[in-house]
């Protein structure tokens, strides 16, 4: 008979992924980490927005350090430039995939996994950056449509891509999914209305998949908040703000190599700061 005096008798009782999982490395040594030449070699990742911004940095980087990347984005021109950009260089032959995923259907992502299957035959990793900024107002004032498109880009159709691409992923040696969060997600703010209750849900999401994956398969579930960041999305959320006082995509890509490289193996449920306060 066995002795099940140390097993858990209720899903209450059920240990969180931040209680089971502890970092092969610190946060500190995410942030500073330096890829090797070739880190990469063999992989097949996809980015979501993809033509521009981290997305863009993230898919050039992932070529350099060897992998096939493949590009999603719903601006086809945007693609084409990032894929000439690593054809230049002589990156291997990335795809373009262009997708609005404010309007995607389900369906149309369940495609996309079997063209990724036919054509490519494989996926180890999947870096949701595609992000909507949406309105910054009272939650009271907030424009329903707009609160609902937001919610679609940044949290459902993230679920959803994810979960359409799972079988794929699970059949990669170690595959790594990175979710895209933010300060507003961690600690919620005042007036950031829709965008910090989606990343506040992709928090959720992130850590919910690390609990109910972490003993069954060898994926592993991270969110990376990229903190103030010289792009376009943050022009707009900080008009005032001196561009040239932030730091690149360029200057934090280290920690989204990290996490699609075979050193973040072990690594699962974390929320990274890539510039955390002092």
């Amino acid at each position: 008979m066995s002795d099940n005096t140390n097993k858990p008798t209720s899903q209450q009782e059920m240990p969180s992924a931040a209680q089971t999982t502890v970092p092969a490395v610190s946060h500190e040594d995410i942030r500073n980490f330096i890829p090797s030449d070739g880190c990469l070699d063999g992989k097949t990742i996809l980015v979501t927005g993809a033509g521009d911004g981290i997305g863009r940095i993230a898919a050039l980087t992932y070529a350099r350090y060897g992998a096939t990347v493949l590009l999603l984005g719903r601006t086809s021109s945007k693609l084409e430039y990032v894929y000439d950009e690593i054809e230049s260089f002589g990156g291997k032959q990335p795809a373009m995939l262009p997708m609005n995923l404010e309007g995607a259907t389900y369906a149309e992502m369940q495609k996309l996994e079997n063209l990724i299957a036919k054509e490519v035959g494989q996926l180890d990793g999947i870096l949701h950056n595609a992000g909507m900024l949406g309105a910054l107002t009272p939650l009271e004032m907030y424009d329903v449509d707009m609160f609902a498109q937001v919610m679609k880009v940044n949290f459902t159709s993230t679920f959803m891509l994810t979960q359409a691409l799972l079988p794929l992923l699970k059949d990669a040696p170690n595959g790594s999914i990175v979710f895209t969060s933010s300060s507003v997600g961690t600690h919620p703010r005042a007036f950031w209305g829709a965008y910090a209750l989606s990343k506040q849900a992709v928090e959720g999401m992130s850590d919910i998949f690390t609990q109910e994956t972490q003993n069954t398969t060898n994926l592993r579930f991270n969110c990376i908040n990229p903190g103030g960041t010289r792009t376009n999305m943050r022009a707009h959320a900080f008009p005032g703000e001196n561009p040239m006082s932030l730091k690149t995509p360029e200057d934090i890509i280290g920690g989204y190599v990290f996490f699609m490289s075979d050193e973040s193996i072990g690594v699962r449920g974390q929320v990274v700061e890539l510039q955390p306060k002092d």
